[in-house]
């Protein structure tokens, strides 16, 4: 289609042009005829001369006219062209921009979690490794996720899995890259837990609700509204003082935790094996009885 309109464009173009040099020979010519003439009404052949060019005038401009015509209507199309091209150009870099920009502020995100993630410190007898959350189960509420742990061989069984404000769950299972992680709402989660001000223990008990049960505590025990709780260290896996959540409500003898973290907008989780020893070895020794 491109190489047609430039044969058109060329054929006009050359037509232009040689009508042009035809009228201009034939203006000369008559001009020409007149001076040999040697008459002296030299106002007799000038009129005639003016004359004879306002009708050539015309004529060449009536002869020219569709090529310009053509010429106009290519170059105009060739505009549109171009404006099409770059209207493209500019759809693409903005989509780019977006893309790029959307990009960063997920990279904005993620850096922004896993640095409060690392402002809690460790300890230097301690394992742990970053993972991020690639899938969540669960009905209406998650009590479930899978980590994607990059071929970590560390990563066991019964490990602790923390976020940024304090205790999850724990790893449930482990695979080659990924693991399966048990909320503390999950049915099968268990943690010893107390009250941070009064030093009361008890048990937090996940049942695939929103918020774990609070249970196992002692008969005089006075819990309120709005009390922090804690790890209490016992059982051998998590270590004491670790974070859980607060009091949400209490209902006669159901009392609920809510968790530290948002259960349900969790992105980045921290593995930690904190290497403490299994209470039955340092009552039994290597060997129980």
């Amino acid at each position: 289609m491109v190489r047609k309109r430039r044969v058109v464009f060329l054929h006009f173009s050359h037509l232009r042009r040689t009508v042009k040099k035809f009228a201009i020979v034939l203006l000369f010519i008559v001009v020409f005829a007149f001076m040999l003439l040697n008459k002296t009404n030299n106002a007799l052949i000038e009129k005639t001369s003016t004359t004879a060019g306002e009708i050539i005038s015309p004529v060449t401009e009536i002869l020219v006219l569709p090529a310009s015509l053509m010429l106009d209507g290519y170059d105009y199309l060739r505009s549109l062209r171009k404006i099409d091209e770059e209207n493209q150009l500019l759809r693409t870099e903005n989509r780019r921009l977006i893309i790029a920009n959307a990009k960063n502020r997920a990279l904005e995100t993620e850096n922004r979690i896993l640095s409060e993630m690392l402002n809690y410190v460790v300890p230097p007898e301690a394992d742990f490794i970053t993972a991020k959350v690639v899938a969540e189960e669960g009905s209406a509420f998650a009590h479930s996720l899978t980590v994607y742990i990059g071929g970590s061989a560390n990563v066991k069984k019964g490990q602790v899995v923390l976020s940024n404000k304090g205790v999850i769950g724990r790893v449930e299972e482990a695979g080659a890259r990924y693991a399966k992680i048990a909320l503390i709402n999950n049915i099968n989660s268990r943690i010893s837990v107390m009250v941070e001000d009064s030093r009361i223990r008890g048990m937090m008990v996940g049942q695939n609700d929103i918020w774990p049960d609070l249970v196992f505590l002692p008969l005089d025990a006075k819990i309120n509204v709005g009390d922090k709780i804690i790890t209490s260290g016992i059982g051998g896996v998590f270590p004491v003082g670790l974070p859980v959540g607060t009091v949400a409500s209490i209902d006669k003898n159901n009392i609920k935790i809510k968790p530290a973290n948002d259960l349900s907008r969790l992105e980045y989780v921290m593995i930690v094996d904190y290497k403490l020893p299994d209470p039955a070895d340092e009552i039994y020794g290597d060997g129980r009885r």
